[in-house]
Protein backbone atom coordinates (compact mmCIF):
# COMPACT_ATOMS: atom_id res chain seq x y z
CA UNK A 1 0.00 0.00 0.00
CA UNK A 2 1.42 3.40 -0.97
CA UNK A 3 1.82 6.03 1.73
CA UNK A 4 3.21 9.51 2.19
CA UNK A 5 3.98 8.51 5.81
CA UNK A 6 6.80 6.18 4.71
CA UNK A 7 9.48 8.92 4.27
CA UNK A 8 8.80 10.20 7.80
CA UNK A 9 9.23 6.67 9.14
CA UNK A 10 12.39 6.18 7.06
CA UNK A 11 13.88 9.45 8.37
CA UNK A 12 13.15 8.44 11.97
CA UNK A 13 15.12 5.21 11.38
CA UNK A 14 18.04 6.91 9.55
CA UNK A 15 20.75 8.33 11.87
CA UNK A 16 22.91 9.52 8.95
CA UNK A 17 20.16 11.61 7.33
CA UNK A 18 19.24 12.94 10.78
CA UNK A 19 22.90 13.94 11.39
CA UNK A 20 22.88 15.74 8.04
CA UNK A 21 19.90 17.76 9.29
CA UNK A 22 17.65 16.72 6.42
CA UNK A 23 14.16 18.23 6.59
CA UNK A 24 11.14 16.86 4.77
CA UNK A 25 9.52 19.76 2.93
CA UNK A 26 6.89 17.94 0.86
CA UNK A 27 5.90 14.36 0.08
CA UNK A 28 3.44 12.91 -2.42
CA UNK A 29 3.27 9.43 -3.89
CA UNK A 30 6.36 9.14 -6.11
CA UNK A 31 7.58 12.62 -5.12
CA UNK A 32 9.73 14.12 -2.38
CA UNK A 33 11.31 17.49 -1.64
CA UNK A 34 13.94 17.71 1.10
CA UNK A 35 16.25 20.44 2.38
CA UNK A 36 19.35 20.95 4.50
CA UNK A 37 21.75 23.70 5.58
CA UNK A 38 25.47 23.28 4.83
CA UNK A 39 27.45 23.22 8.12
CA UNK A 40 31.19 23.72 8.73
CA UNK A 41 31.77 19.99 9.32
CA UNK A 42 30.38 19.32 5.81
CA UNK A 43 33.16 21.29 4.07
CA UNK A 44 36.11 19.83 2.18
CA UNK A 45 39.73 21.04 2.12
CA UNK A 46 38.80 23.83 -0.31
CA UNK A 47 36.17 25.17 2.13
CA UNK A 48 33.35 24.12 -0.21
CA UNK A 49 30.63 21.61 0.61
CA UNK A 50 31.89 18.05 0.12
CA UNK A 51 30.23 16.51 -2.94
CA UNK A 52 28.99 13.68 -0.74
CA UNK A 53 26.66 16.10 1.07
CA UNK A 54 24.83 17.05 -2.12
CA UNK A 55 24.83 13.43 -3.21
CA UNK A 56 23.46 12.24 0.14
CA UNK A 57 20.60 14.75 0.11
CA UNK A 58 19.64 13.76 -3.45
CA UNK A 59 19.99 10.05 -2.69
CA UNK A 60 17.71 10.41 0.33
CA UNK A 61 15.05 12.28 -1.70
CA UNK A 62 15.33 9.57 -4.36
CA UNK A 63 14.93 6.77 -1.82
CA UNK A 64 12.08 8.41 0.06
CA UNK A 65 10.09 9.08 -3.16
CA UNK A 66 10.68 5.55 -4.48
CA UNK A 67 9.46 3.98 -1.24
CA UNK A 68 6.16 5.91 -1.15
CA UNK A 69 4.72 3.20 -3.38
CA UNK A 70 4.70 0.92 -0.34
CA UNK A 71 7.33 -1.66 -1.30
CA UNK A 72 10.92 -1.62 -0.03
CA UNK A 73 12.81 0.01 -2.92
CA UNK A 74 16.59 -0.30 -2.98
CA UNK A 75 19.03 1.67 -5.10
CA UNK A 76 20.79 -0.28 -7.86
CA UNK A 77 22.42 2.58 -9.79
CA UNK A 78 22.90 6.31 -9.22
CA UNK A 79 24.92 9.19 -10.63
CA UNK A 80 25.29 12.90 -9.99
CA UNK A 81 26.52 15.93 -11.90
CA UNK A 82 27.90 18.70 -9.70
CA UNK A 83 27.26 22.05 -11.38
CA UNK A 84 28.00 24.71 -8.74
CA UNK A 85 30.12 24.72 -5.56
CA UNK A 86 28.33 25.24 -2.25
CA UNK A 87 29.38 27.30 0.77
CA UNK A 88 28.88 26.99 4.50
CA UNK A 89 25.39 28.23 5.46
CA UNK A 90 23.91 27.60 1.98
CA UNK A 91 20.45 26.03 2.20
CA UNK A 92 19.87 23.46 -0.53
CA UNK A 93 16.85 21.45 -1.61
CA UNK A 94 16.53 18.17 -3.49
CA UNK A 95 13.32 17.62 -5.42
CA UNK A 96 12.29 14.65 -7.52
CA UNK A 97 11.46 15.94 -10.98
CA UNK A 98 10.77 12.75 -12.89
CA UNK A 99 9.47 9.40 -11.80
CA UNK A 100 8.94 6.47 -14.10
CA UNK A 101 8.04 2.95 -12.99
CA UNK A 102 8.55 -0.17 -15.09
CA UNK A 103 7.56 -3.44 -13.41
CA UNK A 104 9.98 -3.74 -10.48
CA UNK A 105 12.26 -0.89 -11.58
CA UNK A 106 11.81 2.78 -10.76
CA UNK A 107 13.66 5.66 -12.43
CA UNK A 108 14.07 9.11 -10.87
CA UNK A 109 15.70 12.43 -11.67
CA UNK A 110 16.38 14.73 -8.71
CA UNK A 111 17.25 18.43 -9.00
CA UNK A 112 19.39 19.95 -6.24
CA UNK A 113 19.01 23.71 -5.92
CA UNK A 114 20.25 26.66 -3.89
CA UNK A 115 17.19 28.88 -4.07
CA UNK A 116 16.22 28.77 -7.75
CA UNK A 117 19.76 27.95 -8.94
CA UNK A 118 20.39 24.40 -10.11
CA UNK A 119 23.58 23.20 -8.36
CA UNK A 120 23.49 19.45 -9.11
CA UNK A 121 21.53 16.87 -11.07
CA UNK A 122 21.06 13.31 -9.78
CA UNK A 123 19.74 10.25 -11.59
CA UNK A 124 18.87 6.92 -9.99
CA UNK A 125 17.33 3.50 -10.53
CA UNK A 126 15.65 1.45 -7.80
CA UNK A 127 14.56 -2.14 -7.56
CA UNK A 128 11.21 -2.63 -5.81
CA UNK A 129 11.26 -5.71 -3.60
CA UNK A 130 8.16 -7.67 -2.60
CA UNK A 131 8.52 -6.58 1.05
CA UNK A 132 5.82 -4.12 2.13
CA UNK A 133 6.35 -1.14 4.44
CA UNK A 134 4.36 -1.20 7.66
CA UNK A 135 3.18 2.28 8.59
CA UNK A 136 1.42 3.17 11.82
Amino acid sequence: MSSTKIPHKMLSLDPFSSWLGIEIIEVKIGYCKLGLRIRKEMLNSMQKAHGGITYSLADTAFGFAANTHGKFAVSIETSINHIEALQEEDYITAETKLELSKNKLGFQVVEIKRGEELVALFKGVVYRTSKEWEVD
